[in-house]
């Protein structure tokens, strides 16, 4: 029977250098919310009929996203390698809303935090669909789990 969810994620750590609490907690946030509901299901057939769940890893080389499929007992099942450069205006616009974002929730009017929550929903969603539309043949996506694969992405492009 099919199981099409991501049950585990890891990060490369090599590829994260530089963390921040605020990015720490979107992270975290993301990573729990991805696990309690995503629907991910690779379109390619593989041994056994294997058809999840499904733990992943996720890096950047080269300025490339790399998408590890395991099994649930942690088989390697493929890898997928994404170019980003499509990716780079979306993850320069998400880090900067989120900077402004972080910085209203300290000191700006609740008017004013609600303005940059919605534009930066706003370039998240553009991302995610984004995401849904390389992936295409390739892994299908719903919108959240693209959502939130998409900040988990994002987490990779930290520099201090």
């Amino acid at each position: 029977m099919a199981d099409h969810r991501i049950i585990a994620v890891d990060l490369d750590e090599e590829t994260i250098h530089w963390r921040n609490a605020d990015v720490e907690q979107e992270r975290r946030v993301a990573i729990f919310d991805l696990l309690e509901g995503n629907h991910f299901e690779p379109q390619r057939a593989y041994p056994q009929g294997y058809a999840g769940p499904y733990r992943i890893r996720l890096r950047v080389e080269e300025g490339r996203l790399g998408l590890d499929i395991f099994s649930e007992d942690g088989q390697r099942l493929e890898t997928l390698v994404l170019g980003l450069a499509r990716f780079r205006r979306s993850i320069k616009d998400y880090f900067a809303i989120c900077d402004s974002y972080f910085s209203a929730v300290r000191q700006a009017t609740a008017q004013q935090i609600e303005t940059i929550d919605m534009a930066r929903r706003g370039i998240h969603n553009e991302a995610a669909e984004l995401l849904i539309e390389r992936l295409e043949g390739k892994i299908a996506l719903d919108f959240d789990t693209a959502r939130r694969l998409f900040t988990l992405i994002c987490a990779l492009h930290i520099r201090g």
